[in-house]
């Protein structure tokens, strides 16, 4: 199979330039700086082990060129740039007639549980990924990967339910490319699992490394509980620690730890727009629908539209401006 891989950031680009390396055709899509940086010069992967440059084929979109019927979307962009990304690749045309949409399977590897339905709007064949990857892209045409002995754990399966024989190809091919790759049924729970865990992020993102442990179990709580009241089923965090076991564990890379999260990157990166609305903001919804509380999840989706607003840099939001926004 050949991989489109939309959005070649930390996660996209982890993945794109390991399946590259072991022998998968991959095109990057990217945009801006980092575009021109990945054509001049490749893509290069930083990891614990070993730094690898990928000099892959690079674009800014679909070209009108109709795509091999074997193809698969990789769809790895934030939440808030998915309907956008998604609807500029549904029309693509395949070889052999239809259209991306209609005929090649999209994979989604991406945080928040939004993204699937929306991509099922317009796909008629959605691949969930549930990511455990630790990785950073704050500069263009470099990523940095910290998962070591395997640079990230991707669980696969289909939406809204269930696995195929595509799922199990794509997880054979990010096993060779030296991903942890499970093929589940249930991957949407395992997804929620991840959501609770990505509640942090904001946090993060707005306070840095130094969060009240109260606000963090506060912002956890809110999302187990609107989990619960929803009767959407997750993983909890024991069968998630044993399931990474020591198989995905943080290493430096060149003596440096990872700075930030997803969140936290793109408020370090200056990129006008962060996920919250989809992540945090997801809890918020779920709460409102079935009368549970988010105090906390609501104030983290203001404080970080502020933080952007106002171009306050990752973790310098003022600790108790948060605790006013939480009342």
């Amino acid at each position: 199979m050949r991989y489109v891989i939309i959005g070649a950031g930390a996660v996209g680009g982890t993945i794109g330039v390991l399946l590259a390396d072991s022998g998968r055709d991959v095109t990057l899509v990217a945009r801006g700086a980092h575009l021109d940086a990945v054509r001049e010069r490749g893509l290069t992967l930083r990891t614990p082990e070993r730094t690898v440059t990928g000099r892959l084929s690079a674009a800014a979109g679909p070209d009108g060129a109709p795509l091999p019927a074997d193809t698969v979307l990789v769809l790895t962009v934030k939440s808030q740039d998915t309907v956008a990304a998604l609807t500029a690749w549904a029309d693509a045309p395949v070889e052999g007639g239809g259209t991306a949409a209609e005929r090649l399977p999209v994979l989604l590897a991406q945080n928040g549980v939004a993204n699937e339905p929306a991509a099922l709007r317009l796909f008629a064949r959605v691949h969930p990924v549930c990511v455990w990857l630790p990785a950073t892209h704050l500069e263009p045409g470099v990523v940095v990967a910290n998962g070591h002995p395997h640079p990230g754990m991707l669980h696969l399966g289909r939406y809204p339910s269930g696995a195929d024989d595509t799922s199990r190809a794509i997880a054979a091919d990010l096993t060779a490319a030296g991903f942890v790759a499970p093929v589940r049924d249930d991957v949407m729970r395992w997804k929620y699992g991840k959501l609770l865990v990505n509640l942090g992020n904001g946090l993060q993102a707005l306070l840095g490394r130094d969060i009240p442990e109260s606000l963090s179990a506060r912002v956890r709580a809110e999302g187990e509980a609107a989990l619960a009241a929803a009767g959407i089923p997750h993983t909890s965090r024991d069968e998630e620690a044993t399931e990474r076991g020591d198989l995905v564990a943080y290493r430096p890379v060149d003596g440096e730890d990872r700075a930030g999260g997803s969140t936290w990157q793109s408020l370090a990166r200056g990129a006008g727009s962060v996920e919250t609305d989809h992540i945090n903001g997801e809890i918020v919804l779920l709460g409102r629908l079935h009368g549970v509380p988010t105090p906390v999840n609501a104030a983290v989706q203001v404080a970080i539209r502020r933080a952007v607003r106002d171009r306050i840099p990752a973790g310098g939001f003022p600790l108790a401006e948060l605790e006013k926004l939480v009342g």
